[in-house]
């Protein structure tokens, strides 16, 4: 079979058409439709069980589709699977390569399984290690390496064979914060490069460093966008509310006091703050007087806008008929 030409037009490098997956009675993924464009970042968010992961192996031609279409650079995931899968790179949830060996072997067996030998293997290789800065750790076991030095052999592992795609499967699960600055910055490195990568995640503050974003629940997929396009959605923002950012010298009390007003609509913790959504009519000092009612100063009240937290819970709440 002769590979589809997609050098005269700029295909989206990922596109899904009323994609649904189902296992007997149980339908994992329904009708899910977008579509991720090269070069960009596309974070995958949804609840654990929502269908994420069954959404990246339908992708990655490890199940097939049960009604609609999904294609990866072009190509069909069913009929072209072997044009596809070179494209892509996978980095499962789970750390899946080997623990008795050591990051040299790792690599080394990895790129041989990808057709790497000699000369071309040790070029791969040192690219890689330089990319990835493993060059400290190549002799140690990979069961011996911390969390976040044990997904930057993954990805170099899934990087070997230079793919234009990249799933990761919730890369930064389990590591500290200093590990997901770090490999996130990896992964703007690569969109840089042209490179199109495939994030799901619970982490909000990683969403928002996406190109685009989408959110799926109960198998369906209920948003999908650029991040600031979301959060102007009706639902987040309702008529006749506004969102308002407090700081106080005691948060937590704070939110006890306010979570029980009739014109306070939601209170949430924000670091040392709280967002809160309340009727547009109840005023500032309505809200300082009674924090300070309740014994609680130094109340600064500003204007904010919504997060994609505030994004995702209003459109929890709306496909959950408003109860939560």
């Amino acid at each position: 079979m002769n590979a589809p030409d997609t050098s005269t037009r700029e295909l989206p490098m990922i596109e899904c058409v009323g994609l649904t997956r189902r296992f007997g009675k149980f339908t994992a993924v329904d009708d899910v439709t977008f579509s991720v464009a090269r070069g960009s970042i596309f974070g995958f968010l949804g609840p654990n069980g929502s269908g994420k992961s069954t959404v990246i192996r339908v992708l990655c031609a490890l199940l097939e589709p049960s009604a609609g279409t999904a294609r990866v650079g072009g190509f069909d995931v069913v009929r072209e699977t072997e044009h596809m899968k070179p494209l892509i790179g996978y980095m499962s949830q789970k750390f899946s390569l080997y623990d008795e060996l050591t990051v040299r072997e790792n690599l080394s067996f990895y790129g041989r399984l990808y057709g790497f030998h000699g000369a071309r293997l040790r070029k791969r290789f040192d690219e890689l290690v330089a990319m990835t800065h493993l060059e400290p750790y190549l002799d140690r076991r990979a069961a011996l390496l911390s969390g976040g030095w044990r997904q930057r052999l993954a990805m170099s592992c899934a990087l070997v064979h230079e793919p234009l795609v990249l799933f990761l499967d919730e890369p930064t699960a389990g590591i500290d914060p200093v590990a997901r600055r770090e490999l996130w910055d990896l992964l703007f490195d690569f969109a840089s490069r042209g490179m199109t990568l495939f994030v799901t995640t619970h982490y909000m503050d990683e969403a928002e460093r996406c190109s685009k974003v989408g959110y799926i629940h109960l198998s369906r997929l209920i948003a999908c966008g650029l991040p600031a396009d979301l959060k102007r959605l009706p639902e987040v923002n309702p008529p006749g509310m506004r969102r308002i950012e407090v700081a106080c010298d005691d948060a937590t009390s704070g939110l006890r006091v306010l979570r029980g007003v009739p014109w306070v609509r939601s209170a949430t913790a924000f670091g040392q703050s709280m967002h809160l959504l309340v009727d547009a009519a109840a005023t500032d000092d309505a809200l300082r007087s009674l924090l300070e009612e309740n014994g609680i100063g130094a109340v600064d009240v500003r204007p904010t806008g919504p997060t994609l937290e505030d994004v995702f819970v209003s459109l929890t709440d709306r496909a959950n008929g408003g109860a939560r």
